[in-house]
């Protein structure tokens, strides 16, 4: 999945509750699924590599195709797969918990960022392939994951690829994603063959961030934020200024509990990778952050409903039709290029 960060309050590592539901704002019928106008400020964008997130019986069929291209290509290396056919995989092991109401989220998992361990959302106890994995030796399991993945895989699937290091863009101008990504190019063709250029919507996405900016100060946006403030002053949790401030206070936290570094703002990066794992972070300090996300994810959640989330919609929606209305055909022709991709 890539993903477009249209604003600077648009890199957000992990989904919130509120992200994953309610109807679809003017511009999410054109930039499609994984299009969210956050309340904090920002548009965020996932565009799915694989295609539509409903796949037809033509998208099912290649699917079980690069299964079964994973498999002679394991068996060629020396590994056991199994061809796991696409209608069985499981959902997100988090699934149920984001189709919480955002109140009861909250509750339960805060921003759902300390409180779930993001580098083992895509373990699968049903996969027969995770059983294979797992019965290797630790050598066996690197090897494994070479094969599968190619030489900068994780254990989870993540690819790392930093500059100057391994056998990624920054050597060969190719990247070895091992017996999935052959299998992958094999069923679909090249790469660049089914990519979408975005550069040629450069100009459409700097005006989403200028309609995303005049959002953001539209005064009653700005009351609407005051007040918001206020009311998480008068809860305990003062000197937040932004929406999206306590997302950021807690994620802040966690990458200085495990040791991640966010890349540079604006500095080139070619590092591919997943969540930091929790393994080996401190268990006491882990709960107190997590106490901590819970209890201002929870204010933050009566702050926004009682009257910021509304104030915000209106003047979004607003903002957004009649954007729509003078940008169609662009918006058009992206949502037709991005279409089944």
């Amino acid at each position: 999945m890539a993903v477009l960060a249209l604003a600077a309050c648009g890199n957000d590592k992990t989904p919130v509750a509120s992200d994953q539901q309610g109807d679809k704002s003017p511009l999410a019928e054109y930039m499609g699924d994984g299009f969210v106008s956050s309340s904090g400020g920002g548009f965020r964008m996932a565009v799915r590599a694989g295609g539509a997130q409903n796949p037809t019986e033509e998208d099912l069929a290649k699917q079980r195709k690069v299964e079964d291209a994973t498999v002679t290509c394991m068996k060629a290396a020396g590994f056991e797969y199994v061809a796991v056919p696409p209608e069985q995989n499981a959902k997100s092991k988090f699934s149920e918990a984001f189709n919480l109401p955002p109140d009861k989220f909250a509750e339960q998992y805060g921003y759902g960022i300390s409180t779930i361990d993001w580098s083992k959302a895509g373990a699968d106890d049903t996969n027969p392939n995770t059983k294979i994995r797992s019965a290797l030796s630790p050598a066996a399991q690197k090897a494994y994951d070479k094969a599968l993945n190619g030489p900068n895989a994780t254990g989870n699937g993540a690819i790392v690829v930093e500059n100057g290091k391994g056998d990624g863009p920054s050597t060969s101008g190719q990247q070895d994603l091992g017996c999935r990504g052959k299998a992958v190019k094999q069923v679909y063709g090249d790469g660049a063959d089914r990519s979408v250029d975005f550069k040629k919507f450069d100009s459409l996405f700097e005006d989403i961030q200028a309609l995303q900016k005049r959002i953001d100060t539209d005064q009653r946006v700005v009351d609407a934020t005051s007040a918001w403030s206020d009311c998480m002053a008068d809860a305990g949790h003062s000197g937040l200024k932004k929406v999206d401030d306590p997302r950021q206070q807690i994620q802040q936290k966690l990458d200085a509990l495990t040791g991640n570094k966010p890349p540079a703002k604006g500095g080139p990066s070619k590092t591919i990778t997943g969540p930091p794992s929790f393994d080996k972070v401190d268990s006491a300090k882990l709960s107190e952050l997590r106490k901590s996300e819970i209890a201002l994810a929870v204010a933050d959640q009566k702050c926004r409903a009682s009257g910021y989330e509304d104030a915000y919609k209106k003047v979004q929606y607003a903002a957004e039709k009649e954007f729509v209305d003078q940008h169609k055909a662009e918006l058009e022709a992206y949502r037709d290029e991005t279409a089944n991709r």
